[in-house]
């Protein structure tokens, strides 16, 4: 793995709609992970949620933020760390603590967040889509940025080396088919978004 310092991480908090980027709608990614997941695992996208959360059911629902393309790839990146039991729960059982956090809390939550973050990085690289690492506390202590910026390359580093697992795995393979990216390596794609 290649070594990675601070030097060499672009970081800009994602803090403006995501969808800005022309030729990537949200809705394109719905019918995807539609396409893709909906037979194995009942599970469906759905946009226009004024705070993103996973509601179990017939069908499972992934609800994202607004319209933003990156909040969609951004939630499916925790429906795939999810495991079974956790995907019987709404968002996952997990406790969220909302913008504002303490410092100690939001060491917390970027510890938590360096996985799912890195699955978005691999995700916007299959597709194409820029990347940027969130600290999502606009009203607290945001951290080092930079830093959890390295933490977040390095995962999907490891992850790529390691092999990614079976949903991961098939949703980047369909978001490159989706946006004619197959021909371009993830690895290397991974690599730009950090440039």
């Amino acid at each position: 793995m290649n070594e990675i310092d601070q030097n060499q991480v672009q970081t800009k908090a994602a803090t403006i709609p995501q969808s800005a980027s022309q030729g990537y709608v949200s809705g394109e990614l719905e019918r995807l992970f539609r396409a893709t997941f909906f037979d194995s695992h009942h599970t469906v996208l759905v946009g226009g949620a004024s705070e993103p959360v996973y509601l179990p059911g017939r069908p499972h629902q992934i609800c994202y933020t607004r319209d933003y393309f990156r909040s969609a790839l951004h939630e499916i990146a925790h429906w795939c760390v999810a495991g079974a039991a956790r995907r019987q729960q709404e968002d996952y059982g997990y406790w969220y603590a909302p913008d504002g956090r303490s410092a100690d809390q939001q060491a917390e939550f970027s510890r938590v967040e360096v996985y799912p973050q890195a699955l978005e990085a691999l995700f916007c690289a299959a597709c194409g889509h820029d990347f940027r690492v969130s600290l999502d506390n606009l009203n607290g202590d945001g951290g080092d940025e930079a830093a959890f910026a390295v933490e977040v390359k390095a995962k999907a580093q490891a992850l790529l080396e390691q092999g990614l697992a079976e949903r991961p795995a098939r949703w980047c393979k369909a978001l490159a088919k989706a946006y004619e990216r197959e021909a371009v390596p993830l690895g290397q794609a991974l690599e730009r978004l950090f440039c």
